[in-house]
């Protein structure tokens, strides 16, 4: 066993520059190196950078690899690959396909003897665990997960990918109508567009595109079909003026009844002001549980349910029963 948790980054952005920082601000870790399938040269940072092409050099000096591409594309190629060599975290967020994504990790990661925790972030992640929490504290209740209003790493990512698309970003915004009727205890039956709209900032290269690219847009599954979706088209100067900043938040409330007549009300709130660097701190305290738990000889894909919460954090059981219980 190693003094520290020796710690790796695939892909440097938002995220992956998110994760350098909270790294520093936990002690028990060191950053061996960012990879990136970028030109090394042109990567603005004082940790050690190295292209992706070498990453099996460094098999047996990582303890945790950290997995910060979208989840459109990235993640579902680069995780089976590393999974066969390194011990990985990722954030991976469409929801849908996670049973899915979890059975092909889990079965590769079984073979490598490897520990592999998919969809860290949170939501996949944090909102996941008050979901659990709701359901088996109020059996006969109702959870409620609401988004924004922010900017979604994910779903810019998505718009992102679309050919003839320069640069997007786009907010999730709640419905303020929704959220007072189930903090007062009411139990509405919503569907995704009662909850949320989907507002797209866009830059393209070619004005001739944009009606192709809006209903590109809109016809996404999982990210936009099905949502109310509005496509603004702006200049890059407008967007870098505007949009550049990354706040987000969210909550899940969920309501019940006890005893058939008590209304009771559970709510689990964010407010960020910086996405992506909240998101980073989630994945480094949940990295800490990876290398517990392949220091114990585990093996295979788990989730932030398979979690113990004390294995998130630096001090010993003593010293939380003592300060936290």
């Amino acid at each position: 066993m190693h003094s520290k948790i020796r710690a790796g980054i695939v892909g440097y952005g938002n995220l992956g520059k998110g994760v350098e920082l909270a790294l520093e601000e936990n002690p028990d870790f060191e950053l061996v190196g960012i990879f990136t399938r970028r030109d090394v040269s042109t990567i603005d940072s004082k940790s050690n950078v190295i292209p992706i092409s070498n990453i099996l050099d460094f098999k047996d000096k990582i303890d945790v690899m950290f997995l910060c591409g979208g989840s459109a594309k990235d993640l579902p190629e680069q995780c089976p690959k590393l999974a066969e060599h390194f011990n990985t975290i990722d954030s991976y967020d469409n929801h849908k396909n996670i049973p899915k994504y979890f059975n092909m990790i889990d079965n590769i990661a079984k073979k490598s003897n490897k520990v592999s925790l998919i969809s860290v972030g949170w939501d996949p992640g944090l909102f996941s665990m008050i979901r659990l929490l709701s359901q088996v504290v109020l059996p006969n209740g109702k959870e409620y997960t609401f988004w924004g209003k922010g900017v979604s790493q994910g779903h810019s990512d998505a718009i992102r990918r679309i050919r003839g698309v320069k640069d997007a970003v786009q907010y999730t915004i709640p419905s303020e109508e929704a959220i007072k009727k189930i903090r007062s205890g009411e139990t509405p039956v919503l569907n995704n567009e009662d909850m949320h709209k989907r507002e797209c900032y866009v830059v393209t290269y070619d004005m001739e595109d944009r009606d192709r690219i809006e209903q590109e847009i809109k016809s996404i599954p999982n990210y936009f079909l099905g949502f109310d979706t509005t496509v603004h088209f702006i200049s890059e100067e407008e967007l870098k003026e505007k949009h550049s900043k990354m706040p987000h938040g969210g909550c899940v409330i969920c309501t019940g009844i006890t005893n058939n007549k008590h209304k009771q009300v559970m709510e689990f709130n964010l407010s960020l002001e910086n996405n992506p660097e909240f998101a980073s701190s989630v994945l480094v305290a949940f990295a800490r549980a990876v290398y517990k738990l392949s220091i114990e000889g585990k093996k295979g894909a788990f989730t932030v349910f398979d979690i113990p919460l004390s294995y998130l954090s630096p001090k010993s059981g003593e010293e939380l029963r003592k300060e936290l219980l």
